[in-house]
């Protein structure tokens, strides 16, 4: 290395170890200002709402319309997450269920939404998930809603209808299947295992390259990537995460039938989101049993200006033949065009649940 090279790399490397210093300083006077805030609710009775996903929304829109590169929208996004997550630390860690083991995409959405400097609480099953927090041992649970390839999860719906919690949050994950094995060749391998979702998401994929392979379907695909792991001839269909976990190794990668495989998360607390400036507003609702009652329901929507973007039938569990409907409609319920719409809706509909008004999630 020439002496010239040195000291163009020693200049530009002092500026870095400059900006890290300012940067570290900045961190703290940021975390303390956090500090701040929650003395100030605690005088004014209200220290268990430390977390406002509106407030945090708009901070993570705030930087990206900031960010002029040459760091991608996801990058400055993530790092300020991280950044709020340590910061709510320092207060207190937020308990956060989640469908488990460890290395499951639920837990990769509830790390995405709420850092790592959250406590993770894996749970069995998703209606434990649902119960640690209506229990007050959780502060907030995240839970699969809907895939894209594969439509809605049916427990979650179905819990949803019954829960004292209230949405107050959403998480979008890119959704990408490895084949985890510790086999070195597709021809060593005789059972898969995975989430019966999983199995469906690379269904066409199993049938090119493994036909004849049992498959066999666990809780999570962390589970299956722990059973994978203990048993040779054996592989998991699972994420990244469960493959640097389980020490187990990613034969084949990214083998989901739909390139943009993607799962939509809720997430549910004991308190309300307040308006962040773009919101969601999800809720149940069920039609008289006579021709025409959808139509009735939806038009106090389209009359009050109200875009509806997801509309799910699902079976009422009280009555043979009959549905509800899963909505999310846009705007935040405080929103007057939203305010008049549900107003209406209550009215006219045989069943009504509002399930929560949230922020939209910030990539």
């Amino acid at each position: 290395m020439s002496d010239e090279l040195k000291k163009e790399l020693s200049a530009v490397r002092g500026e870095i170890d400059a900006i890290d210093a300012q940067l570290l300083e900045l961190l703290n006077r940021r975390a303390g200002c956090a500090q701040r805030v929650g003395e100030i609710k605690a005088a004014h009775g209200e220290a268990g709402f430390i977390y406002r996903p509106e407030r945090e929304a708009q901070v993570l829109r705030r930087i990206q319309e900031l960010n002029h590169g040459p760091l991608p929208d996801e990058s400055v996004t993530w790092f300020f997450r991280e950044v709020m997550s340590a910061c709510l630390s320092l207060e207190r860690p937020l308990g956060v269920a989640f469908l488990g083991p460890l290395g499951t995409f639920s837990e990769s959405a509830a790390t995405k939404h709420f850092g790592h400097a959250a406590q993770l609480l894996p749970q069995a099953s998703i209606d434990d998930v649902f119960r640690e927090v209506e229990a007050g041992h959780a502060d907030f649970a995240v839970v699969p809603v809907e895939n894209s390839t594969e439509g809605a999860i049916g427990r979650t719906l179905d819990l949803l209808m019954s829960t004292p919690l209230k949405v107050c949050g959403e998480v979008v994950l890119r959704i990408h299947q490895h084949l985890l094995t510790k086999e070195t060749s597709l021809d060593a391998i005789g059972k898969v295992y995975s989430h019966a979702q999983s199995l469906a998401q690379c269904h066409e994929w199993l049938n090119r390259s493994l036909p004849n392979v049992q498959r066999i379907s666990v809780g999570s695909n962390a589970q299956a990537a722990q059973l994978a792991a203990s048993e040779s001839g054996s592989a998991a269909l699972a994420g990244e995460a469960a493959s640097e976990r389980y020490d187990l190794p990613m034969l084949v990668s990214n083998v989901e039938d739909e390139p943009n495989n993607t799962t939509r998360f809720v997430v549910l607390g004991r308190q309300e989101a307040g308006p962040s400036g773009r919101d969601k507003t999800s809720l149940i609702m069920s039609a008289p049993n006579r021709t025409g009652s959808l139509c009735e329901l939806l038009a106090p929507m389209s009359e009050a200006g109200v875009s509806m973007t997801r509309l799910e039938s699902r079976p009422a569990r009280h009555t043979l033949w009959e549905y509800v409907f899963y909505v999310d409609i846009e705007g935040h319920k405080d929103d007057p065009g939203v305010a008049r719409a549900l107003a209406e809706l209550a009215r006219r509909a045989a069943y009504l649940k509002v399930l929560g008004s949230y922020p939209v999630a910030v990539y």
